[in-house]
């Protein structure tokens, strides 16, 4: 069966504008910017057709939900439940990050550290977990969901909060390492993950996008940090429409692949951009150029190590044509790509090194306040995502890049702290919330 997941969080609340915790109390309420947001959000997601609504009955995120519908002109009712409260901070409830500094100093340091071994006593003298329990919380209600749409495909609208619904997309994608540090969800962002499933164990999860706001005024999350990289997969090719094997081939952009970039130029036009790289490649640089057409003065730094997977033999055929000569060889790319050798082509780890280097070389290159433009491919961008998530370079086909999609990465100033991906695979400004680029070969 196949679930698309639509995660929603709530509009600007009062405890929001005003730095308090939320948590699980519900003395926030939406803002008259957060009403705005949420009409925004449902206006975006009203061409998009919703099976079921889940939401939490916490009222930051229930008249979100109400919002939400009443813009869709859905007939559909919300099931509210509490499997989809916020996470529990006990006594910093209310409290603004300054007020805990100052009374919870200790607590704070584990909490900005590793947020899952943060603990609090309940009144019984016994401990809990926050996060633990959270996770815990988000497991049982995806198992339920899965359960209950055992028999069906649907798409499904989850609204609600910041910790829970990281919780629920760090189970579906098996709770990396420092996870919850690895992505944000600002208000009323949308996260679509798209699951093929048997059962809870046997899952295939894809994510389409995460924190998109292009709804919203500023279309990108604000900078969390001094150093941002703006990460582009490259436009559509003929190739990529037909579904043929590209790799390393210099296959140039089709005419949609251009006028993909150029969409891509004015979404980023008001973003200040003062480096470009690309991988050597015609499409990818290409790309570059025509974003680069709002951003003057500014030269295309060219890096192989950025180059697409090379398929070797494959290069240039249909995937009818691989399936007739390497037909378990393609079954097994297509679950298992860690194992496949491509005949005198590379393997998902080597690309994933070099791929992982150029990356890094980029990143030091990065000076504090600038922003980067990085344009590659489809392999080459999962590769590095992967490593920005914790995931091993098996997981590549976890993560959806459309040609034109947009990828937005705020470095860490914390060296114990990974890199955050403020948003992923933004296509929205190629028409709609929901990725409709080339599904087609690498």
């Amino acid at each position: 069966m196949t679930l698309r997941l639509i995660f929603v969080r709530h509009g600007l609340s009062s405890f929001n504008k005003e730095g308090r915790i939320q948590g699980r109390n519900d003395l926030s309420i939406l803002t008259t910017e957060g009403q705005s947001q949420a009409e925004a959000a449902g206006e975006i997601l009203s061409t998009v057709p919703i099976d079921e609504i889940y939401s939490s009955p916490l009222q930051r995120a229930s008249e979100t939900t109400k919002i939400i519908i009443n813009q869709h002109k859905s007939i559909l009712q919300a099931t509210y439940t509490n499997e989809l409260l916020e996470v529990d901070l006990g006594p910093w409830s209310g409290l603004t990050k300054n007020e805990i500094k100052s009374l919870y100093p200790d607590d704070l340091a584990i909490w900005e550290k590793d947020p899952k071994e943060l603990s609090f006593k309940k009144e019984d003298g016994t401990k809990f977990q926050p996060i633990k329990e959270l996770l815990f919380q988000a497991e049982n209600f995806l198992k339920s969901l899965f359960k209950a749409n055992s028999d069906s495909n649907k798409t499904i609208l989850i609204v609600a909060h910041n910790a829970i619904l990281r919780c629920l997309i760090l189970k579906l994608i098996n709770e990396p390492s420092k996870g919850f540090r690895r992505f944000r969800l600002d208000n009323t962002s949308i996260s679509i993950l798209n699951i093929v499933f048997n059962n809870w164990e046997d899952r295939q999860v894809q994510i389409q996008c995460l924190n998109n706001i292009s709804h919203l005024e500023h279309g990108l999350p604000k900078k969390s940090s001094k150093k941002r990289l703006i990460l582009v997969r490259h436009g559509e090719t003929n190739w990529n429409k037909q579904g043929r094997f590209q790799g390393q081939i210099d296959i140039p952009l089709n005419e949609n692949g251009k006028a993909q970039a150029k969409a891509a130029s004015e979404f980023l036009k008001n973003v200040f951009i003062q480096k470009a790289f690309s991988s050597s490649l015609s499409r990818p640089k290409e790309t570059a150029q025509i974003i680069l057409h709002e951003h003057s003065g500014i030269e295309i730094t060219l890096k192989d190590n950025l180059k697409e997977i090379g398929h070797g033999k494959w290069e240039g055929k249909l995937e009818s044509e691989i399936e007739a000569d390497w037909p378990d060889l393609l079954k097994t790319w297509k679950i298992f790509p860690e194992k496949v050798q491509m005949p005198e082509g590379e393997n998902i780890n080597e690309v994933s090194t070099r791929s992982i280097t150029g990356w890094k070389e980029i990143c030091k290159d990065l000076k504090n306040n600038e922003t980067a433009l990085v344009v590659a491919h489809d392999a080459v961008n999962k590769t590095i995502l992967c490593h920005l998530l914790g995931l091993m370079p098996s997981k590549i086909w976890m993560i959806k890049q459309g040609n034109g999609g947009i990828t937005v990465i705020d470095l860490s100033e914390n060296d114990e702290q990974p890199d955050q991906i403020t948003c992923l695979n933004i296509t929205s400004h190629l028409g709609g919330i929901i990725d409709s680029t080339a599904t087609g070969a690498l």
